[in-house]
C-alpha cells in the first residue's frame, strides 16, 4: 500500500527585508548531534544564517552578513566542510566567509564578472568554486591556500545570463544553465583547459525556454532540470563510463514531466530520498517520485504532494535538508523562508 505524504510547515522565518531568492543548508551540520544551519540571501543585500535550537526545535537568525554586498545577494552555498560561505551578488562580486567562533567574517572577495553574479558552487572536493553571470560567462576559481581563489578559466559559450552553477556531486564536471534555453555541460581536458563537451537544448529534448536550475540524484547518474516552459526534465548518463578512462559519457533525455506548474517553474532539487521538490511562480510546492511502472531506459515520475499557496507570492528556492532527513526549505518573494517536514499521513 502507498503512502499519502503531507508538508506540515514547522516555522515560517521574517527578518529580510526583501524578497528572498536562495536558501543553501549547510553540509556538515544536522548530523551526529550538530543542530541543522542554513543560509538565506535576498534582495536587502544580506545573508542572514539560521540554526536550528535543539532544545525547542525552534529556529533563529544566528548571524546577519550585511556589511560586505551592496546589491541584491542571489545565490549562496556552503563548502563541503561547512566552514565557508560563498555569496553571488548582483554588485559584481562574490564573497567568501568565514564561520569563526559563531562570527562571520569575510576573508575573500572575488571580483572579475562584468555585472550581476547570479549563482555560485563548490566542487565535491571543496578545491574548485564556480560562478557565472548576467555577462553570460562562467568562472572557474581554483581555492589556494590562506583562502586565496585564484581564476583558473573564463567560459564563454552562453549567449545570453546564465542563471545557475551547479558541480556534479562526485566528479570535476561543471553544469550551467542559462536564459538561452541551454544547458551546458563543462569539463576539464588534459591541459587543464576547461571547455563545453555538450550542450542540452531543444535539438536533443532540451528546454524551449530559460532553463532556471538543475539537480542531481544522490548517485549522479541522473538529473533534473526546470524552465520557464514550465517543464522539468529528467536526464540520465552512464556513470560507469564517466569514470573510465575513455572519459566523458554524454546526457540524454529520459522525460518530461508537465502540467503540474502553470507559470515558471524557478527551482528543484533532488533528496537523496529520491524524491524531487519544485518551486514556482505560482506560489506552489510540488514533489514527485520515480513510478514503478517505468523502465531502466524509460523512466516515469509521478507527483506525491500538491502545496498550493505555500507562499503568498513566487517560491524562488526549495532545498532538501542534508542527510536523510525530511526537512524542506523554502523561499519567497514574500520575505520569508519556511521550514517544513514531509510526513505520512495517518
Amino acid at each position: 500500500m502507498e503512502l499519502d505524504w503531507e508538508l506540515r510547515e514547522l516555522q515560517t522565518l521574517e527578518g529580510h527585508k526583501d524578497r528572498v531568492w536562495s536558501v543553501a543548508w549547510n553540509p556538515a551540520t544536522g548530523v551526529a548531534g550538530i543542530p541543522p544551519m542554513f543560509a538565506s540571501c535576498s534582495g536587502d543585500k544580506t545573508v542572514r544564517v539560521w540554526e536550528q535550537t535543539p532544545s525547542s526545535s525552534s529556529w533563529d537568525c544566528k548571524a546577519v552578513l550585511d556589511e560586505t554586498h551592496t546589491r541584491t545577494v542571489r545565490s549562496c552555498a556552503w563548502s563541503p566542510s561547512g566552514k565557508l560561505l560563498a555569496t553571488a551578488s548582483f554588485d559584481a562580486t562574490t564573497g567568501i566567509w568565514e564561520n569563526v567562533g559563531d562570527d562571520f567574517e569575510c576573508v575573500s572577495t572575488l571580483e572579475g564578472h562584468e555585472n550581476e553574479v547570479k549563482s555560485v558552487s563548490w566542487n565535491a572536493s571543496g578545491s574548485l568554486l564556480a560562478t557565472c553571470g548576467r555577462d553570460k560567462s562562467v568562472w572557474i576559481w581554483e581555492v589556494l591556500p590562506g583562502k586565496e581563489f585564484e581564476c583558473a578559466s573564463v567560459l564563454q559559450g552562453h549567449t545570453q545570463d546564465v542563471k545557475m552553477v551547479m558541480w556534479h556531486p562526485t566528479m570535476d564536471i561543471l553544469f550551467s544553465c542559462s536564459y538561452d534555453n541551454s544547458v551546458k555541460v563543462w569539463a576539464e581536458d588534459g591541459d587543464d583547459d576547461w571547455h563545453c563537451v555538450q550542450t542540452l537544448n531543444e535539438a536533443n529534448n532540451g528546454h524551449s525556454s530559460t532553463v532556471w536550475a538543475l539537480s542531481f540524484n544522490g548517485s549522479g547518474d541522473k538529473m533534473v532540470t526546470c524552465s520557464d516552459d514550465l517543464t522539468m526534465k529528467i536526464w540520465g548518463t552512464d556513470l560507469k563510463k564517466m569514470m573510465s578512462e575513455d572519459g566523458y559519457a554524454p546526457w540524454s533525455h529520459l522525460c518530461t514531466l508537465s502540467g503540474y506548474h502553470d507559470r515558471t517553474v524557478f527551482s528543484v532539487h533532488w533528496s537523496r530520498k529520491g524524491l524531487i521538490v519544485t518551486g514556482a511562480a505560482d506560489d506552489a510546492i510540488r514533489l514527485f517520485v520515480e513510478s514503478k511502472d517505468g523502465s531502466v531506459d524509460e523512466p516515469s515520475y509521478k507527483m506525491i504532494l500538491r502545496k498550493e499557496k505555500a507562499h503568498d507570492m513566487d517560491v524562488n528556492s526549495v532545498q532538501w535538508g542534508p542527510g536523510e532527513t525530511r526537512l524542506l526549505a523554502s523561499a519567497s518573494d514574500d520575505g520569508t523562508i519556511k521550514i517544513w517536514e514531509l510526513q505520512p499521513v495517518a
